[in-house]
């Protein structure tokens, strides 16, 4: 029996023997918890204020940080305009969105060509939009940022290609902090988690090169964070 034949019997007679769930030892199955423990992680974490107000003046100064834009708007008529104000200023000629009650609002409102990535897409077009209009799971007032998945945002692309995101959320959307965050998760989507989460943080970024911040490196030059 040659070497190769050797490691592919191994194989083969190892897919043969189940996995142990995550966690247990020998014979003995695991099983998770029903409920996950309490975090105890915002008792020490720097204090993010205890009313809205508060919150997100904390959200809107770590976004301008970050270099997003972040504007907190009366309604969906002022949602609209600054929409249409931004569309303007960087001519877009096409957009892309995700399927969705407030997207939808969002990306109707500017009379442009709307691709959605949750009814099936070319990626060629995709590429051809300049700007993404897109729902989230959360805003984090402790970051910043915004809390997006798979199933929020009408699948990855969105997110990452064009070169301008825009989110489009609700006031009561933003939580306190990073273990807020995940419990909202646990809680919206467990067992059955999205196969993509992401924290995002301002605009792609990167400082590789003699430490000179450059955004849009690896994803969109812009975030806008529209909030009504």
């Amino acid at each position: 029996m040659s070497e190769r034949e050797n490691i592919l019997g191994r194989i083969r007679e190892a897919l043969q023997t189940k996995a142990p769930l995550p966690g247990a030892h020998g014979e003995v199955a695991a099983h998770a918890p029903a409920e996950a423990p309490a975090s105890h992680a915002s008792e020490w974490l720097p204090s993010v204020g205890k009313t809205p107000e508060e919150q997100f003046e904390l959200f809107a100064k770590n976004a301008a940080d970050l270099k997003a834009d972040f504007q907190l708007l009366a309604s969906r008529e002022e949602l609209k305009a600054a929409l249409v104000k931004i569309s303007a200023a960087e001519k877009w000629s096409r957009i892309a969105s995700h399927d969705g009650e407030l997207s939808n609002c969002a990306s109707k409102s500017l009379g442009l060509p709307v691709l959605l990535t949750d009814k099936g897409y070319d990626v060629n077009e995709l590429e051809k939009c300049d700007a993404s209009v897109t729902e989230c799971d959360a805003l984090v007032a402790q970051t910043g940022g915004v809390v997006v998945t798979s199933r929020s945002t009408g699948g990855r692309a969105l997110t990452i290609l064009p070169p301008h995101h825009v989110v489009v959320a609700r006031r009561e959307q933003l939580i306190a902090d990073l273990p807020a965050a995940f419990a909202l998760l646990q809680k919206k989507y467990a067992p059955d988690f999205p196969s993509m989460i992401s924290f995002i943080t301002g605009p792609s970024r990167t400082g590789d090169i003699e430490r000179i911040l450059v955004l849009g490196a690896h994803g969109p030059k812009k975030l806008t964070i529209l909030v009504v």
